[in-house]
């Protein structure tokens, strides 16, 4: 039957009604029963009419009663007003259910605060405000929901959606280009205060003009930190506890990869010193504003190369020789390995000394082979990573993981464990060896020691 024939079938019940309540009164019955049966016959015919037509699906359940109102909060959280009676309550008053809104604002929508104090939503490209919540549309019940399970190609973005981040500040190393970036531009464009330490100021600065552009409420600002000298990190340290900001989230993401053989300031080997040491002593200076701020989270960039290298003497000791060996014991790759192996180890070791004061430290690899500046001091792996990019992850795909283990609820108050595609996996036999983290860290606290005076030790 055709969609026109389905609407007479429902005149035609409908009018056989009217006629026979009409039959009913041209010959005086007038028994209340009587009418009441028939109508409620009739009736039932009505609906069976109008299922039959595929027109009996309403939203009666949800619609309000008279002199009620549906309002949310703030945070999207959805309450109804009864101005007969003055109140308002959680719960809908026909169902019970409690609702929030899902997800963030349809884009071009903004939420601000009248003069009143009155939440108003304002629609950038049809130049209009109204105090309706336009996400009400797309309301959700209040259900106990199983965490979302990512993979290798979620996106940082896709982590955060509906996430407010507006009371968390998070700070990132080497923020400028590539995953940092991506890292720093996710956080921000969800309310985030982000901090982008960097050796590169006018870079930095050129990566918050870009994060701005897109968002102009983003707060995002860069600040002067090379990891290729503890002085600077320590200068750094001290003009960030001068912000009297908290630190919720502290990303160790800065890394070189394939450098020339070269010695810092401090005389150590530079990859060993800007992939390990110089966070180490980061995390040193800035402990205590992590355990001020706790619940906070360090998240350390790592990588799958850290399991082809080790780090230890034959005495079973953490080998400084390895980690900056001589010029002629060099090679680029290995001086990699051996301080993604020390990012791991520093981790687990930072999360068993921090973790009883609220600040938790997971380790991670943002994936394989893609094209970041990290590669840039070698034109072999530069060549070779630009033919292998097609086929592996972008930026916001290798900032996924990163953004993972900083906001994911399942992981309050977990940490020492190590993430890949955002997922927990097991990395190396020595990565996980408590004793070869105990003398890393060890080594880290001398090597600091002698080149400071009075750095607080953990």
């Amino acid at each position: 039957m055709q969609f026109g024939s389905r609407h007479r079938v429902v005149a035609e019940v409908l009018e056989d009604r009217r006629v026979r309540v009409s039959a009913l009164s041209d010959i005086c019955i007038h028994s209340p029963e009587q009418i009441f049966l028939s109508d409620f016959h009739h009736s039932l015919e009505a609906m069976a009419a109008l299922k039959y037509a595929g027109m009996d699906d309403t939203d009666s359940e949800d619609e309000l009663p008279p002199g009620w109102e549906e309002r949310s909060t703030k945070d999207g959280w959805v309450y109804y007003a009864n101005h007969d009676e003055m109140k308002t309550q959680w719960e809908h008053p026909k169902t019970g259910k409690k609702k929030r809104c899902a997800g963030d604002l349809p884009y071009g929508w903004e939420q601000e605060t009248d003069e009143k104090g009155q939440i108003i939503y304002i629609d950038h490209i049809n130049k209009r405000s109204t105090y309706f919540d336009p996400r009400h549309a797309f309301t959700v019940e209040d259900v106990v929901v199983k965490p979302k399970r990512y993979d290798g190609n979620t996106a940082a973005l896709e982590i955060l959606q509906g996430r407010d981040l507006s009371d968390k500040v998070v700070l990132i190393t080497g923020g400028n280009a590539g995953i940092g970036f991506e890292t720093a531009r996710s956080f921000a464009l969800h309310g985030a205060h982000v901090i982008l330490a960097c050796r590169n100021l006018t870079r930095a600065n050129k990566a918050v003009s870009l994060i701005q552009e897109e968002w102009h409420k983003a707060r995002v600002e860069a600040m002067m930190c090379n990891l290729a000298s503890l002085r600077s990190v320590r200068e750094f340290a001290e003009s960030f506890k001068a912000m009297k900001l908290p630190l919720h989230i502290l990303v160790c993401n800065a890394a070189v990869c394939t450098q020339p053989y070269m010695l810092t300031e401090d005389n150590l080997e530079s990859t060993f010193q800007i992939c390990h040491l110089g966070h180490f002593l980061l995390v040193q200076c800035l402990q205590d504003v992590l355990r001020r701020s706790a619940p906070a989270r360090v998240v350390v960039v790592s990588s799958e190369s850290h399991r082809f290298t080790d780090l230890l003497d034959s005495c079973g000791k953490v080998d400084l020789a390895l980690l900056s060996p001589s010029k002629k014991d060099y090679w680029s790759m290995l001086a990699y390995n051996r301080a993604k192996l020390c990012n791991i180890l520093f981790s687990n070791e930072l999360h068993r000394r921090l973790s009883p004061y609220g600040v938790t430290s997971n380790a991670l690899h943002p994936g394989n082979m893609m094209y970041t500046s990290i590669h840039r001091s070698w034109w072999l792996m530069t060549f070779l990573f630009t033919l292998a990019r097609p086929f592996t992850k972008s930026m916001q795909q290798g900032a996924a993981t990163t953004v993972y283990c900083a906001v994911a609820p399942e992981l309050e108050g977990l940490g020492g464990m190590y993430f890949n595609n955002c997922f927990r996996c097991q990395p190396s036999a020595q990565a996980q060896d408590p004793s070869s983290a105990a003398s890393l860290w060890e080594l880290s606290e001398r090597l600091v020691a002698e080149r400071s005076v009075g750095i607080q030790a953990l």
